[in-house]
């Protein structure tokens, strides 16, 4: 974060000096990081007094100081020097401050997310006129694949800030914002959205002068209603973007092609299609289904190969591309750095191959349709070109977030693995989405052993423990809620049985 006094840190997020002097505040300066971890606290850091699912962040606030914190930002007094704000009066959702996190936090977490929240948009504000660009991407799948491959493709040019792993509600937000300084170049932030209106608030935290839309599927499905109420949310973005900006859009997308008329900025097309700006063509997959293609932009064509996994991803690079290009990047720079882009975040799309040749593709973090669709065609390519020599195993759990159409994308899902020739489906869980999936599954033609369900995760481990050889591709994918991460993460460090 930029230097400020917590003097001036009180009167932008209008909070009260507790338990220090207005002399001593006018003096000391925030010089470090702002934690709402009181293990990651540095010194001349800010702590962030959260309550938890678990814990308040109250409690540690003693303790933050102890390890170098010079103040806490809080919803009451905690004995050491604190910036106090107070609960609002009204629905903190009103102003964007809610609804985005898993958990309530109360009027006492609403407060301090809201002080938090302002106390970035100040920082943003005053960065961005120094030259600060911020980077804002939104889409129902694939943000942060993106986020890492724009952060890739930037770092060439300048010093860039970008969010760890999925580091996108009105939490993760601010607190990247922060992490920028004045010698931050490129601040690249993931927009997430449980309700309308929450990327709009995140927007005006940090307002984009690049914004982009991946794409608009399902995720959250049971949240917002239908897809065109997703859609809706997802034009936040480009509408949040100035005139003098620009705004990526994935044009193979029809929906977000579409938002093009809801922004007074100037559009970027990628895709595939000859009407893109931004094209790719000439797409194929190597036996580890990492894309290559020719990159067309500007009269000028390049070849790329990706380090990422996955036809999906061909989308996602030209995004990254076109901002790296709005940013003064030229094709052979774009090219160069996509080719060195691995996985960053983990569980995403992470594949290893190990010692006794079975290749574990970990893309356990999330989960929906979308994805899911995406994950079970590159485990299909992948197996495919074993010539024989292996099988593919999808270990599945459940799709969150779908609401009413749980049972039907379930099923949909099911299907999809037995018309894909995937060898072995692995249902994770008992609930009735499970078995709605291994049901599809059934109905689609999967008999005998081909396609089963286990209660959890052990159960799954034991199963491919007992019968996974050399040759084998395995697959496994959830939504994080599942938690099907650390099954992933064993199944990849072991060796031949």
């Amino acid at each position: 974060m930029i230097e400020l006094t917590l003097a001036r840190i009180a009167e932008i997020v209008g909070g009260r000096l507790t338990d220090i002097t207005a002399e001593e505040a006018a003096t000391t300066t925030v010089t470090g990081t702002v934690e709402f971890d009181s293990r990651a606290v540095t010194p001349g850091g800010l702590f962030l007094a959260l309550p938890g699912a678990r814990a308040d962040g109250h409690e540690f606030a003693a303790a933050a100081v102890a390890s170098g914190a010079v103040a806490v930002l809080a919803a009451r007094p905690v004995g050491v020097p604190a910036i106090v704000v107070d609960a609002p009066a009204s629905d903190p959702g009103a102003a964007g401050t809610a609804g985005v996190l898993e958990h309530d936090l109360g009027g006492a977490g609403a407060a301090v997310l809201a002080a938090l929240g302002t106390l970035a948009a100040a920082v943003a504000s005053e960065l961005a006129d120094r030259g600060l660009t911020i980077i804002g991407i939104t889409g129902s799948s694939g943000k942060t694949s993106t986020k890492d491959l724009i952060a890739a493709v930037l770092d060439p040019l300048g010093e860039v800030i970008a969010p760890p792993g999925s580091f996108n509600n009105e939490l993760g937000h601010p607190w990247t914002v922060l992490r920028a300084t004045e010698s931050t170049d490129y601040l690249v932030l993931e927009m997430s959205a449980r309700h309308r209106g929450n990327i709009a608030a995140l927007a005006r935290i940090a307002r984009p002068s690049i914004g982009a839309v991946l794409n608009v599927g399902t995720a959250h499905l049971g949240e917002f209603g239908s897809r065109e109420a997703i859609a809706e949310t997802k034009s936040e973005l480009p509408q949040s973007v100035p005139e003098s900006g620009v705004v990526i859009l994935n044009a193979d997308d029809p929906i977000v092609a579409a938002m093009a008329e809801k922004t007074s900025a100037r559009v970027v097309r990628v895709g595939r299609g000859p009407d893109a700006d931004i094209r790719a063509d000439a797409v194929t997959l190597d036996p580890l289904a990492r894309p290559s293609f020719t990159l067309h932009a500007g009269g000028e064509q390049v070849p790329v190969t990706l380090a990422v996994h996955g036809d999906h991803q061909v989308s996602n690079a030209l995004t990254a591309a076109a901002i790296a290009l709005e940013c003064g990047a030229t094709l052979d720079q774009v090219a160069s750095a996509l080719a060195t882009a691995g996985p960053v975040s983990r569980h995403r799309m992470q594949v290893s191959t190990r010692e006794d040749g079975v290749t574990v593709v970990n893309d356990a973090y999330n989960a929906n349709p979308d994805s899911m669709t995406a994950g079970l065609k590159a485990l299909a390519w992948m197996a495919r070109q074993n010539a024989g020599a292996g099988r593919s195993f999808a270990v599945l759990g459940e799709m969150a977030e779908l609401g009413e159409d749980a049972i039907t994308e379930h099923d949909r899902i099911g299907r999809l693995a037995v018309r894909l020739d995937v060898s072995r489906l692995i249902v994770v869980g008992s609930g009735r989405p499970m078995s709605a999936m291994l049901h599809g599954a059934v109905m689609e033609g999967s008999w005998g052993s081909e396609a089963t369900q286990v209660d959890d995760a052990d159960a799954a481990l034991e199963l491919l423990r007992a019968e996974l050889q050399p040759g084998d591709v395995v697959l496994v994918k959830a939504s994080n809620s599942a938690g099907l991460g650390a099954l992933a993460d064993t199944l990849a460090a072991e060796g031949t049985p």
